[in-house]
């Protein structure tokens, strides 16, 4: 038994059913970019401004789309979306939308356009009516401008201080959901893990039994950091963002920071291994200064002294105990 495909062809569309697509695409198009402006305008008001915009331009598409299928084919418009044509551009979820950076949904709106511009291309091609051709070439080469226009708006609504206000607060956004989480986490793993795994390693001088204490200590305390910064501030007042993506971040790095230095346990030569750990040790301690510097601007000397001495004494700690 056969079925019929669920998707039409475009080259099997009829020009009443491209322009039925271009009229659902510009709406879900002045749609999304007025979700991106609902999304933006209490952080980046400006971008916000810029997204309405470029929503009003749309609506004007639809409407000069929606004024031609009247005058060729009447009022009722077929009922065809993206999703019915194979091989159709797809848009990203608009509830995605929340986990994208104001970098991440201009580059998102700059391939709406050049996507829209490639169908009205090919859809000209298609057609054979000299009005309808004309306006699917017309809005071609206003696809294509788009991104002047959006340019434009830009200029318009983001001044050189807008713009670069607008970016230091991602950029801050970013550093107190991410990266700082991850920085506590990182050092957490790094170096509270230091002491139960050298201990064991001294005192049994068994890589197996070494390893394993590692692998434990970094996934409870992984667990137990992210656990406890997701609950520590739901973000609402402090402005540090979502507790589930700050509890990722501390997590996840509390736990690659503890395994980094168990890991080389797995080397069955003892020696070997722990040669291998205390090099690990070494670039995770520089890593964390590196951060402490590039993104929460502490002074390099002032992190190299905190972070390596803490790091110092913490093995130390965990060499002496084990060798007692």
């Amino acid at each position: 038994m056969r079925f019929l495909p669920q998707r039409r062809r475009f080259d099997d569309l009829s020009e009443q059913e491209i322009l039925a697509l271009a009229i659902s695409s510009e709406e879900d198009d002045a749609r999304i970019y007025r979700s991106y402006a609902e999304r933006l305008r209490d952080d980046y008001p400006d971008t916000a401004r810029i997204f309405d915009g470029m929503a009003q331009e749309e609506d004007s598409h639809r409407q000069r789309l929606i004024d031609l299928h009247r005058s060729r084919f009447g009022e009722v418009i077929p009922l065809i979306r993206r999703e019915h044509v194979a091989g159709y551009y797809a848009r990203r979820p608009v509830w995605l939308i929340e986990t994208l950076s104001l970098d991440r949904i201009r580059a998102e709106a700059t391939a709406m356009e050049q996507e829209a511009e490639r169908f009205y291309l090919k859809a000209a091609q298609r057609a054979q009516d000299a009005a309808t051709r004309k306006l699917l070439g017309d809005l071609a080469a206003a696809e294509a401008g788009h991104q002047h226009s959006a340019q434009r708006l830009e200029t318009e609504a983001l001044g050189g201080d807008a713009r670069a206000g607008e970016d230091e607060t991602a950029r801050r956004k970013f550093v107190l959901t991410w990266v700082q989480p991850g920085l506590a986490g990182l050092m957490d793993g790094s170096v509270s893990t230091l002491a139960p795994i050298f201990a064991t390693a001294f005192a049994t001088q068994d890589t197996w039994t070494t390893f394993l204490v590692g692998l434990a200590a970094s996934v409870g305390a992984g667990i137990s950091m992210g656990f406890t910064e997701a609950a520590s501030d739901d973000g609402e007042l402090s402005g540090r963002g979502s507790p589930v993506k700050r509890g990722i971040a501390a997590g996840v790095m509390t736990t690659l920071g503890g395994l980094g230095h168990a890991l080389p346990y797995l080397i069955p030569h003892f020696w070997t291994a722990t040669t291998v750990a205390l090099v690990v040790v070494f670039i995770e301690l520089w890593a964390i200064v590196w951060i402490q510097n590039r993104f929460m601007d502490t002074p390099f000397l002032r992190a190299t002294f905190q972070v390596v001495l803490g790091g110092a004494l913490v093995f130390a700690a965990g060499a002496l105990i084990g060798s007692g």
